[in-house]
Order: structure tokens, then C-alpha cells, then sequence
């Protein structure tokens, strides 16, 4: 099993691609401009910034743990500090194509965009859920790229920070845009999801997962649609208009409400069916999204 290397600062990146520093905490990698190496073997990689790559050829293949995926011409993927991604060549000389846009944390210290990129969760999606392009919004993706190269390429003076980090932050709210577009592009296979999601919900909470689990969670009901937590997330948020925990909290008081009706049972025993901890939990959350609680809901029916 190959180890996984570190690749901690931007200027160790730049070294192993054979790429001058010009600034410390941020790189823009034109791949057409860097020689191709002949070693054939996967390479698991962890870097300690963030890096959005542009594929435009199809001659590699990224891998995210198991999963490989060679996600088609003219698509961004996102990797979050940390991750763990692989990358595996098909020739004996391998030449990525496209570009990478490398940021440091460090670059967002005092700016606007060090609480914001939180809502970019697309850094936390799959390599499986890359975001694949128009030819309209590749233009858009290179019009940025040029002007933040252009600003890394500047002389640093008091302007720099601000101009890169602004021209990164419209950047990546141009991709939030686009990722908008594909999941409506895609409302086919959205509504599949949301479809399977409502059968995985209904066969956990009438089997005895609830008992021996708890109550399902994003991340469950993520991993067993093979989707990251966060595209499983902003998925259902575009398709129902609630939020991930929102949605499987309905299909909870639904199949609630058909419980209560049965009065062979507690309030108690159906709480706990249900997989909650303790019985006031599921009273709290019951009443939250009905307006009453289990006890007045079945005096009523």
C-alpha cells in the first residue's frame, strides 16, 4: 500500500512540479507549462491548503479513498485542506491538463472570506460530485484564473491581499452559481434520490435500526446513497426546500403520528422504536413540528 505523502505549504507544491514561488500562500498552475514525470504509480496525496483543479484533458484519473472517478473535460473538483486524493496516470509519461488554483488558510486570516468559505461546502464533496462546465461558464472559470495569476504574478504591495482574496471569493461564489445550475440540470436524477431516500428512511424506521442506531442521520442516509454529507445536503435543500436533518425529521413525525394512533403502545416504547435516547427528545422534537405533543395528538384522534 503506497503511504500518504504531505504536501503542507504551497511553495513544497510548487517544488515537486518544478514551479517558481512568486508568492507564498497562493499558486496558479498552468499544467501545459510543466513537464511531464514517468512515474506510473498512484500517488495518495494530503495537502494542507485548499486547491481547485480544472481538468480539460482526459488522461488521469483522480481517486478519492477507493472510488475512482475520471470525471469528464472541463470540470472543477474542490479539496478541502487535509483530504486525502490520489492521483493515477495511464501512460509512462503523465501530463495533467488544465489548471490548479492553490490557496494557503493563512491567505484568509483577517479577511471577510475566512468565516465565508464555510458556505462553499463543495469543498467537502466527492470527487464523484465534481462540477462540470458550459462552455459559457469555462470562459467565466478563466477569466477568473487570469486575473488572480495576473495579481500573483504583481509585485506585492498593500492592494494584493485584498484584490487575490476578493477575485478567489468571486470566484467561488461563480461556482456556487453553477453547482445551482447542475442540480437543476439534474433534477432527473434529484428526484431519484430524494425518492430512495424516502424508502431508505421508511425500511429503517420499520426495521430495529432506530433501537440499535438511534434516529437515522444525514450521515447515514448520505453514505448509503454513496453521496459526501454536504452534496447529500445541498441536494435535498434545492429538491424540498428544507434541510437534510429538516426532511428526515418529517419522515420521522410521519411514521410518529401512525404509531401513536396505536394505543397498545406508549408514548415511551414508541419513542424508543423511533431510536430516541430519551422520551422527552422525541416529545420536544414531536411537538416542535406539530404543535402538540404525542400525549394531545392521541386524545385528538
Amino acid at each position: 500500500m503506497n503511504e500518504i505523502g504531505v504536501i503542507k505549504t504551497i511553495h513544497d507544491y510548487n517544488s515537486i512540479i518544478g514551479l517558481e514561488t512568486t508568492h507564498p500562500l497562493i499558486s496558479f498552475v498552468d499544467f501545459s507549462k510543466i513537464e511531464a514525470t514517468s512515474n506510473k504509480e498512484v500517488k495518495s496525496l494530503s495537502f494542507g491548503f485548499y486547491s481547485v483543479f480544472f481538468k480539460e484533458g482526459k488522461n488521469c484519473t483522480l481517486k478519492y479513498g477507493r472510488n475512482n472517478y475520471d470525471y469528464q473535460e472541463g470540470s472543477l473538483i474542490f479539496i478541502a485542506p487535509n483530504q486525502v486524493v490520489s492521483i493515477e496516470d495511464d501512460g509512462a509519461n503523465y501530463k495533467p491538463d488544465g489548471f490548479a488554483l492553490l490557496f494557503h488558510p493563512d491567505l484568509l486570516l483577517r479577511t471577510s472570506l475566512m468565516q465565508g468559505i464555510k458556505e462553499f461546502t463543495f469543498f467537502s464533496y466527492n470527487v464523484t460530485e465534481a462540477l462540470h462546465l458550459s462552455e459559457k461558464e469555462k470562459e467565466i472559470v478563466m477569466d477568473s484564473f487570469r486575473k488572480i495569476d495576473y495579481e500573483i504574478a504583481h509585485s506585492i504591495d498593500k492592494q494584493s491581499k485584498q484584490l487575490i482574496v476578493a477575485n478567489i471569493e468571486l470566484f467561488l461564489k461563480y461556482c456556487l452559481r453553477f453547482y445551482d445550475r447542475q442540480f437543476l440540470t439534474r433534477d432527473t436524477i434529484s428526484n431519484r434520490i430524494v425518492e430512495k431516500l424516502n424508502h431508505l428512511l421508511r425500511d429503517y424506521l420499520e426495521g430495529n435500526k432506530p433501537q440499535t442506531i438511534g434516529t437515522p442521520s444525514v450521515a447515514y442516509c448520505a453514505s448509503r446513497l454513496n453521496l459526501s454529507p454536504n452534496y447529500f445536503g445541498d441536494l435535498i435543500k434545492k429538491e424540498t426546500g428544507k434541510s437534510a436533518q429538516e426532511f428526515i425529521h418529517t419522515i420521522i413525525i410521519e411514521k410518529a403520528k401512525e404509531k401513536i394512533i396505536d394505543f397498545d403502545k406508549s408514548i415511551s416504547q414508541i419513542s424508543n422504536e423511533l431510536g430516541f435516547k430519551y422520551p422527552h427528545h422525541f416529545t420536544r422534537l414531536f411537538k416542535q413540528k406539530v404543535g402538540i405533543t404525542p400525549y394531545e395528538f392521541r386524545s385528538k384522534n
